[in-house]
Formats: structure tokens, sequence, C-alpha cells
């Protein structure tokens, strides 16, 4: 297991841009692929983006491509989505999330942060 702790949520207007990051501890962070889901009540959890243990292949979900992107610093342990043109239907909770597997299901994720909340008003 691997302790995240997510931190950089809020509120913004649309149209705004706003950042998250996650610091991963207790595993070594080079052999996890990292991703970050988000979730709304009473829905599942949604997919966002991922990026493999080199920082070398990122997928993004459809409704996200173009104004996130995912990054990650292995010398910092830490893992970071900027987000830009949000909307309002981009308001979740953020989770990151760590596999020795990756993809985009959220059942090959064993680690989980916390969530940090997002909330875009229009």
């Amino acid at each position: 297991q691997v302790q995240l702790v997510e931190s950089g949520g809020g509120l913004v207007q649309a149209g705004g841009s706003l950042g998250l990051s996650c610091a991963a501890s207790g595993r070594i962070f080079t052999r996890l692929h990292m991703a970050w889901f988000r979730q709304t009540p009473g829905t599942d959890r949604e997919f966002v983006a991922t990026v493999s243990r080199n920082g070398g292949t990122i997928h993004y979900a459809d409704s996200v491509k173009g104004r996130f992107i995912i990054s990650r610093d292995n010398a910092k342990n830490a893992v970071y989505l900027q987000m830009s043109s949000l909307k309002p239907e981009d308001t979740a909770v953020y989770y990151c999330a760590a596999s020795l597997v990756g993809g985009q299901q959220d059942n090959w994720y064993d680690s989980w942060g916390q969530g940090t909340q997002v909330t875009v008003s229009s």
C-alpha cells in the first residue's frame, strides 16, 4: 500500500484554472502508475487521467482532453493535475490513485487518497 494525500481543491469560476497535487509515500513511487479519478454524489467514480511509471504514457478521459494535464515528478513522489477551462460539470471530489498495473478502471487501483473537492461555479 501507498499513502496518498491530495491538495489544491477549491472553488473556481467557470473558465478558470486550478491545480491539484498528490503526495505519495510508503512504496517505491517509480513502480506505480498514477491516476486521477473524480466522483459526484450518487454516481460511480469516473476516470480522469493516468500517467505511467516513467511519465511516458498518458491517457485522458474524452471529457477533459485538451483542458487537463497530468504530470508526475518522481524525484518528489508527486503527481499533479492541472485543470483549465473548467466547466460546472467538472465539479466533483477528485481522487488520486496508485496502481502497479495501471489502466483506466478504478478497480485496478489499490491505493487512494482521501479526495479533494473541486467546485466550478457558473
